[in-house]
């Protein structure tokens, strides 16, 4: 058989299984279709098998999801004709796995009946209570792998549906392989080739037991919680029983994917290019709105006007939900893609109600509100902060700016070429500075004090380009555009970059500590003027800083994401007080949640190390800093320092 027709359907016969070993003993992927629909999937030569086999004599859907997200697995049917020669193929896959890298483990997976799973209800009320899930390990004495077991056993246990932990069971004297099958490899032939063998019967959860419909979240949370586990056993396998070495668990995941997945990330990432949210939800007339609340003794609250929405929501909202996320088999990329194409969802709504009172249930969702330490903290600084106005008249003009950041865009260009951004003075922003679409718009009337210039630079530049810039470099767009709740981490990079040189002032930590506050009277239903009077007779803001905060919160109908700057700075410090490592931050735009699931696909190679590194991180002033940031226990302390 050449290598063109392995993939195609074919029989499996000797000729098969020797092109299998063939390319195994090589080092080369596998893809193969199996007859009655079986496929057999290795990444790569590794030292563990994953399979499910399809009973013919009963309804299983939604168990063999749980194999295809390992980086071999083989999904088989169970009838009697279709499945001649799967024994043969699955002892000379381990045969030759154990032969080169010195044992192999094959890892069977099936689920318990349905009539099983406990029907319980509760002992006071009566009424029906969710079934927890539940797992029990197969595993035969005296040939079975104990450090193996107990890596599977501990990572099961972690796994929580409907709010309860899972169960789990050891049992050492039943069959290691599915009930109403046949053994794929004899205790005998196992203990000749150093190959263990472990069933694992899962209880079937997450479908309906009377009609079979999967519970789709149920299965998203199963397939998540069971692939960690599964990992991590395989990892514990290689370490104890192989000359494998791999530095992590998550390196024995899947190095390859499917079209598929790029297909998806490519199409979510275009609908995200198909709007400017934050342009889009910022006034064209800040400036006229301004002159009007002071013309009326800052009594009559502004009325924003903004710009026309340049695409219609619906259709947009139809492509971007004809996207087909729930086909992705591996479940850490199926998790992100739904993530990202959930908030896209609700931003496109957001877009379609600006100016309206729904906008603000949207921000909510989107962005989150003000937790009770958010406000806690934003009170502190507030209080604790000094109030003194800074000095300093010296002020930089939109050109001069836009000037300083092409020097350093440029320098950033030196180290790609694909680094194209572009400082850019808009005539539609009267003043402010925002990053989006991988250029620096200025508001042409922008001006901005001497000594905020570096610390800007840093964080438009520095931080939000080139996140932008490294996400565009990675196979997975979404990196460049944004991963659901990034903005978040995002921000909170860009605040510890001005405080790295130098830049995050007493006067700008209030800001900062202000807008959360004024977010929280903006949700709790204060009128603008309210929270206008709240920041300047209460905190000595100045009128028309005061005003401006008071704008961004109140725009749209609501934004809610302006809490965020402060939120995302506990989080980045938290991160590296618990010894993160800042680069993971640098790999694109991504949020706190995905720090672990960015470092597993760096580790799988899916994901590359970020091209460009922020200047202000290779400073001597910036590392003493982050030293100072390891020692803090609050924002309060950095400002002591």
């Amino acid at each position: 058989m050449s290598n063109d027709q392995l993939g195609s359907f074919a029989p499996v016969d000797r000729e098969l299984i020797d092109e299998v070993c063939r390319r195994l003993a090589e080092n080369k992927s596998v893809r193969q279709t199996l007859p009655g629909g079986g496929r057999l999937n290795i990444d790569r030569l590794l030292p563990f098998l994953c399979v499910y086999r399809r009973n013919p004599a009963r309804r299983d859907p939604g168990t063999q999801l749980f194999v295809n997200a390992e980086a071999a697995f083989l999904e088989a049917p169970g009838d009697a004709p279709e499945r001649k020669g799967l024994a043969q193929l699955v002892k000379a896959i381990a045969e030759t796995a154990a032969a080169q890298l010195g044992a192999f483990l094959l890892i069977e997976i099936w689920a318990e009946e349905d009539e099983d799973v406990p029907h319980s209800t509760d002992e006071v009320t009566g009424e029906l209570q969710l079934p927890p899930p539940a797992f029990a390990i197969h595993t035969r004495q005296p040939h079975h792998s104990e450090g193996t077991v107990a890596a599977l056993e501990y990572a099961l246990q972690r796994i929580k549906v409907n709010r309860q932990p899972a169960a789990v069971e050891i049992n050492l004297h039943a069959r290691n392989h599915a009930p109403g099958m046949t053994q794929l490899i004899s205790a005998a032939d196992a203990e000749a080739m150093n190959t263990h063998i472990i069933g694992l019967a899962i209880r079937p959860v997450y479908r309906d037991k009377d009609t079979g419909d999967i519970y789709p979240k149920t299965l998203q949370t199963m397939r998540r919680g069971i692939h960690r586990a599964m990992t991590k056993a395989f990892f514990r396998y290689a370490l104890n029983r192989t000359s494998v070495r791999p530095q992590h668990f998550y390196s024995l995941g899947r190095k390859s994917l499917p079209k598929k997945v790029w297909v998806i990330d490519r199409q979510l990432a275009e609908i995200s290019s198909q709007f400017k949210f934050l342009l889009q939800v910022t006034p064209i007339n800040i400036e006229r709105c301004w002159h009007e609340f002071q013309a009326s003794e800052f009594q009559q609250p502004p009325r924003f006007q903004y710009r026309p929405l340049g695409t219609d929501p619906l259709p947009l909202k139809r492509r971007l939900l004809n996207i087909k996320t729930e086909e992705v088999e591996d479940p850490i990329l199926a998790h992100l893609f739904q993530q990202t194409q959930d908030e896209l969802d609700r931003q496109i709504t957001m877009l379609a109600d600006v100016g309206t009172s729904r906008f603000l249930p949207g921000s909510l969702q989107v962005f989150g509100g003000v937790s009770a330490s958010l406000l806690e903290l934003a009170q502190q600084l507030l209080q604790q902060v000094s109030k003194r106005v800074e000095e300093g008249a010296d002020q930089v003009t939109a050109g001069d700016f836009a000037d300083q950041a092409t020097r350093e865009i440029e320098y950033y260009r030196a180290q790609s070429s694909t680094f194209s951004a572009q400082a850019i003075i808009r005539e539609d922003m009267y003043s402010g500075l925002l990053s989006t679409g991988g250029n620096l718009l200025i508001g042409r009337e922008t001006k901005l004090a001497s000594r905020r210039v570096e610390a800007l630079l840093q964080h438009e530049v520095g931080t939000h380009l080139v996140t932008y810039y490294n996400g565009q470099a990675q196979p997975m767009r979404l990196l460049k555009v944004g991963l659901a709740g990034y903005d978040g981490l995002q921000e909170g990079l860009a605040v510890l970059s001005e405080y790295l040189v130098g830049g995050l002032s007493p006067g700008r930590l209030r800001t900062l500590a202000a807008r959360v506050v004024a977010t929280h009277l903006m949700i709790r239903g204060s009128a603008f003027t309210e929270t206008y009077r709240e920041l300047t007779e209460n905190h000595s803001f100045e009128p028309r800083t005061a005003f401006t905060i008071t704008a961004r919160v109140y725009r749209g109908g609501g934004l809610t994401k302006d809490s965020i700057y402060l939120r995302g700075l506990v989080e980045i410090l938290d991160f590296i007080r618990r010894g993160g490592d800042l680069n993971l931050l640098l790999v694109g735009k991504l949020a706190a949640d995905h720090i672990p699931i960015v470092r597993e696909l760096l580790s799988r190679n899916i994901l590359r190390q970020p091209p460009l590194r922020p200047r202000y991180l290779d400073s001597e002033r910036a590392v003493a800093a982050l030293a100072r940031v390891g020692q803090a226990n609050s924002v309060l302390d950095l400002i002591e320092s």
